[in-house]
Protein backbone atom coordinates (compact mmCIF):
# COMPACT_ATOMS: atom_id res chain seq x y z
CA UNK A 1 0.00 0.00 0.00
CA UNK A 2 1.06 3.03 -0.80
CA UNK A 3 1.87 5.75 2.26
CA UNK A 4 1.77 9.45 1.68
CA UNK A 5 3.83 11.47 4.29
CA UNK A 6 1.85 13.39 6.76
CA UNK A 7 2.72 15.53 9.83
CA UNK A 8 -0.48 15.68 11.29
CA UNK A 9 -3.57 16.56 9.36
CA UNK A 10 -7.07 17.08 10.80
CA UNK A 11 -9.36 16.69 7.32
CA UNK A 12 -9.26 14.38 4.88
CA UNK A 13 -11.42 15.38 1.95
CA UNK A 14 -12.87 12.03 -0.38
CA UNK A 15 -13.66 12.69 -3.76
CA UNK A 16 -12.39 16.53 -3.52
CA UNK A 17 -12.77 17.30 -7.30
CA UNK A 18 -12.19 21.17 -7.50
CA UNK A 19 -14.33 22.51 -4.32
CA UNK A 20 -11.98 23.66 -1.49
CA UNK A 21 -14.96 22.67 1.12
CA UNK A 22 -12.72 22.16 4.09
CA UNK A 23 -9.54 25.01 3.61
CA UNK A 24 -5.94 23.32 4.50
CA UNK A 25 -7.80 19.51 4.52
CA UNK A 26 -5.13 16.63 1.99
CA UNK A 27 -7.47 16.47 -1.25
CA UNK A 28 -8.02 12.77 -2.49
CA UNK A 29 -9.27 12.26 -5.79
CA UNK A 30 -8.73 9.88 -8.57
CA UNK A 31 -8.56 12.56 -11.23
CA UNK A 32 -5.56 14.18 -11.34
CA UNK A 33 -7.15 17.52 -13.52
CA UNK A 34 -8.50 18.36 -10.32
CA UNK A 35 -5.01 19.07 -8.34
CA UNK A 36 -5.79 16.67 -5.70
CA UNK A 37 -3.26 16.40 -2.75
CA UNK A 38 -3.15 12.32 -3.57
CA UNK A 39 -4.55 10.72 -6.35
CA UNK A 40 -6.17 7.16 -5.69
CA UNK A 41 -9.19 5.74 -6.39
CA UNK A 42 -11.37 4.75 -4.30
CA UNK A 43 -12.58 1.40 -5.74
CA UNK A 44 -8.98 0.00 -6.23
CA UNK A 45 -7.21 -0.89 -2.61
CA UNK A 46 -7.25 1.10 0.47
CA UNK A 47 -6.41 4.73 1.16
CA UNK A 48 -2.69 5.54 0.81
CA UNK A 49 -2.35 6.90 5.10
CA UNK A 50 -1.70 5.22 8.35
CA UNK A 51 -3.90 4.33 10.90
CA UNK A 52 -5.58 6.62 12.92
CA UNK A 53 -4.53 9.27 11.03
CA UNK A 54 -7.12 12.33 10.89
CA UNK A 55 -9.81 13.76 12.56
CA UNK A 56 -12.46 13.98 9.65
CA UNK A 57 -12.75 12.46 6.72
CA UNK A 58 -15.61 14.06 4.02
CA UNK A 59 -16.68 12.33 1.47
CA UNK A 60 -18.90 14.40 0.34
CA UNK A 61 -20.98 13.03 -2.81
CA UNK A 62 -18.65 10.10 -2.94
CA UNK A 63 -19.94 6.88 -1.60
CA UNK A 64 -22.94 6.24 -4.11
CA UNK A 65 -20.28 5.89 -6.99
CA UNK A 66 -17.62 3.54 -4.93
CA UNK A 67 -17.94 -0.33 -5.80
CA UNK A 68 -18.05 -1.52 -2.45
CA UNK A 69 -19.10 0.90 0.12
CA UNK A 70 -18.45 -1.83 3.53
CA UNK A 71 -14.99 -1.46 2.41
CA UNK A 72 -14.53 2.57 2.06
CA UNK A 73 -16.01 2.76 5.82
CA UNK A 74 -13.63 0.06 6.97
CA UNK A 75 -10.98 2.25 5.20
CA UNK A 76 -12.34 5.69 6.36
CA UNK A 77 -12.56 4.00 9.88
CA UNK A 78 -8.85 2.67 10.13
CA UNK A 79 -7.68 6.21 9.39
CA UNK A 80 -9.68 7.94 11.52
CA UNK A 81 -8.40 8.76 14.95
CA UNK A 82 -11.13 7.33 18.11
CA UNK A 83 -13.54 9.82 18.21
CA UNK A 84 -12.90 11.21 14.77
CA UNK A 85 -15.78 12.06 12.39
CA UNK A 86 -16.98 10.57 8.81
CA UNK A 87 -18.89 13.25 7.42
CA UNK A 88 -21.11 12.06 4.63
CA UNK A 89 -23.41 13.55 1.45
CA UNK A 90 -25.42 11.11 -0.72
CA UNK A 91 -28.48 11.42 -2.62
CA UNK A 92 -31.66 10.12 -1.00
CA UNK A 93 -33.30 6.34 -2.62
CA UNK A 94 -36.39 8.71 -3.25
CA UNK A 95 -34.16 11.60 -5.32
CA UNK A 96 -34.19 11.35 -8.87
CA UNK A 97 -30.52 12.27 -9.00
CA UNK A 98 -29.91 8.88 -7.12
CA UNK A 99 -30.88 7.36 -10.52
CA UNK A 100 -30.37 9.89 -13.00
CA UNK A 101 -26.11 10.01 -12.64
CA UNK A 102 -25.34 6.66 -14.48
CA UNK A 103 -21.74 6.56 -12.36
CA UNK A 104 -24.09 6.00 -9.11
CA UNK A 105 -23.63 2.62 -8.25
CA UNK A 106 -26.20 2.42 -4.93
CA UNK A 107 -28.94 4.88 -3.34
CA UNK A 108 -28.88 5.01 0.33
CA UNK A 109 -31.67 5.74 3.07
CA UNK A 110 -31.37 7.47 6.57
CA UNK A 111 -30.27 3.75 8.14
CA UNK A 112 -27.89 2.95 5.55
CA UNK A 113 -25.08 3.49 8.30
CA UNK A 114 -26.79 2.15 11.27
CA UNK A 115 -25.25 -1.48 10.22
CA UNK A 116 -22.09 0.02 11.43
CA UNK A 117 -23.24 0.51 14.97
CA UNK A 118 -22.10 -2.53 17.75
CA UNK A 119 -26.01 -2.74 18.59
CA UNK A 120 -27.40 -3.38 14.99
CA UNK A 121 -28.45 -6.50 14.45
CA UNK A 122 -26.55 -6.80 11.07
CA UNK A 123 -23.55 -5.57 12.29
CA UNK A 124 -21.34 -8.54 11.65
CA UNK A 125 -20.45 -7.11 7.56
CA UNK A 126 -17.43 -4.96 9.05
CA UNK A 127 -15.65 -4.56 12.23
CA UNK A 128 -15.52 -1.02 11.73
CA UNK A 129 -18.09 0.67 14.29
CA UNK A 130 -19.08 4.38 14.12
CA UNK A 131 -21.95 5.89 16.54
CA UNK A 132 -24.37 7.85 14.15
CA UNK A 133 -24.23 10.87 15.65
CA UNK A 134 -26.71 13.12 12.82
CA UNK A 135 -28.86 11.43 9.75
CA UNK A 136 -30.53 14.50 8.68
CA UNK A 137 -32.96 14.38 5.27
CA UNK A 138 -32.87 17.37 3.37
CA UNK A 139 -35.79 18.56 1.14
CA UNK A 140 -36.23 20.92 -1.92
CA UNK A 141 -37.35 24.34 -0.62
CA UNK A 142 -40.89 25.60 -0.78
CA UNK A 143 -43.86 24.95 1.09
CA UNK A 144 -43.85 21.18 0.11
CA UNK A 145 -40.27 20.60 0.90
CA UNK A 146 -41.06 22.16 4.30
CA UNK A 147 -44.39 20.23 5.47
CA UNK A 148 -42.50 16.67 4.32
CA UNK A 149 -39.57 18.05 6.26
CA UNK A 150 -41.45 18.28 9.47
CA UNK A 151 -43.03 14.92 8.97
CA UNK A 152 -39.46 12.89 8.13
CA UNK A 153 -38.25 14.83 10.90
CA UNK A 154 -40.29 13.64 13.30
CA UNK A 155 -41.31 10.06 12.27
CA UNK A 156 -38.55 9.02 9.84
CA UNK A 157 -39.02 5.32 9.25
CA UNK A 158 -42.95 6.63 8.63
CA UNK A 159 -41.45 8.43 5.74
CA UNK A 160 -39.26 6.31 4.23
CA UNK A 161 -41.27 3.03 4.15
CA UNK A 162 -45.07 5.09 3.44
CA UNK A 163 -44.18 8.67 1.92
CA UNK A 164 -40.95 8.89 -0.12
CA UNK A 165 -42.47 7.69 -3.26
CA UNK A 166 -44.89 10.45 -2.85
CA UNK A 167 -42.80 13.44 -1.67
CA UNK A 168 -38.82 12.78 -2.12
CA UNK A 169 -36.27 14.02 -0.48
CA UNK A 170 -33.19 15.24 -2.37
CA UNK A 171 -30.10 14.21 0.08
CA UNK A 172 -28.90 12.95 3.13
CA UNK A 173 -26.20 13.99 5.68
CA UNK A 174 -24.24 11.97 8.23
CA UNK A 175 -22.00 12.22 10.68
CA UNK A 176 -20.37 9.27 12.06
CA UNK A 177 -18.60 9.20 14.88
CA UNK A 178 -15.61 6.52 15.13
CA UNK A 179 -15.98 4.15 18.23
CA UNK A 180 -11.67 2.48 18.71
Amino acid sequence: MLTYALTDPAILDLGAGVAERHPGAVRLDRAQTVRPHVVADLDRGGLPFRNDAFQTVAAYDVVEHVADLVALVSEVHRVLRPGGVFLVTTPHFSCANAFTDPTHRRALGLRSFDYFASDHALAYYSRARFHVRVAHLFFHAGLAGRLVHRVARRWPDVYEHRLAGIFPAWFLYFELVAAK
